[in-house]
C-alpha cells in the first residue's frame, strides 16, 4: 500500500471584478468578455455576482481617477456621467490561490491600444474601446479588493468569508454551472442540478 501525500492548498484570494457598462450594453461585447480564455467557466469560485447598478460605479470611476478615499456616500459635485460610466454594468467577487494576478492577466493592459498590440487575447485587447471604456476592472492589490469588495457590497463580511467559507471552498470541489453564478460549493446531502 502506497501513501499519497497531498499538499495543502493555498488561501484563496478575493479580488473585484467589473465588467463595465461599455461591455453589458452590447450583449454580443458581453458574451465575448465572458467567454474569453474560458474565465466564466473555468474559475473555481465566483462568489457573489451584483447585476446593473450605475450610480456605484460612477462614483467609484470617479473617486478612483482623482485619488479620493473610497467611500459608501456620494460626495456632491464629483460624479460626472458620460459614456465611461453611465448604464448598467455588473461586478462580482473572485476567489482563486491568484485572483489578482490571474484577473489582471485575463484582463490585459489598461491602454487598450497596448492591449491590442501586446495581448490581443486579452478581454481589453479583444474588446476594449478607448482607455475609459476599456471593458473591465480589477482590483490591484489586496488592499484595493478589500475596499473596493467593500464599496460595491456593503453586507459581504470578508474577514467572516475567510473564517467560514474560503475553507470549505479551498478544500471541497466546486460546482461549476456555465449559465448560473456564483457557483456553489456542494453540501452533504445537496444534488447537483441537472
Amino acid at each position: 500500500m502506497r501513501a499519497v501525500l497531498h499538499a495543502p492548498r493555498r488561501v484563496l484570494q478575493l479580488t473585484l471584478a467589473i465588467i463595465k457598462p461599455d461591455a453589458v450594453a452590447h450583449p454580443l461585447f458581453l458574451e465575448g468578455v465572458s467567454s474569453t480564455r474560458g474565465w466564466w467557466s473555468s474559475w473555481p469560485v465566483f462568489v457573489l455576482s451584483v447585476p446593473e447598478f450605475s450610480s456605484q460605479l460612477c462614483h467609484f470611476s470617479t473617486v478612483h481617477q482623482l485619488g479620493l478615499p473610497l467611500t459608501n456616500k456620494s460626495q456632491r459635485g464629483l460624479l460626472h456621467l458620460d459614456n465611461s460610466v453611465g448604464g448598467p454594468m455588473r461586478a462580482y467577487i473572485l476567489a482563486h490561490e491568484e485572483a489578482i494576478p490571474l484577473w489582471r492577466s485575463l484582463m490585459g493592459p489598461t491602454r487598450v491600444f497596448r492591449a491590442q498590440h501586446t495581448d490581443p487575447e486579452s478581454i481589453r485587447g479583444s474588446f476594449g474601446l478607448t482607455d475609459t471604456r476599456n471593458t473591465v476592472h480589477g482590483s490591484d492589490s489586496a488592499a484595493s479588493a478589500s475596499r473596493e469588495i467593500a464599496f460595491f457590497f456593503p453586507d459581504f463580511n470578508e474577514e467572516q468569508w475567510y473564517q467560514q467559507e474560503e475553507p470549505q471552498l479551498r478544500e471541497r470541489e466546486v460546482g461549476r454551472d456555465t449559465k448560473a453564478i456564483p457557483h456553489h460549493v456542494p453540501r452533504d446531502g445537496w444534488a447537483e442540478a441537472d
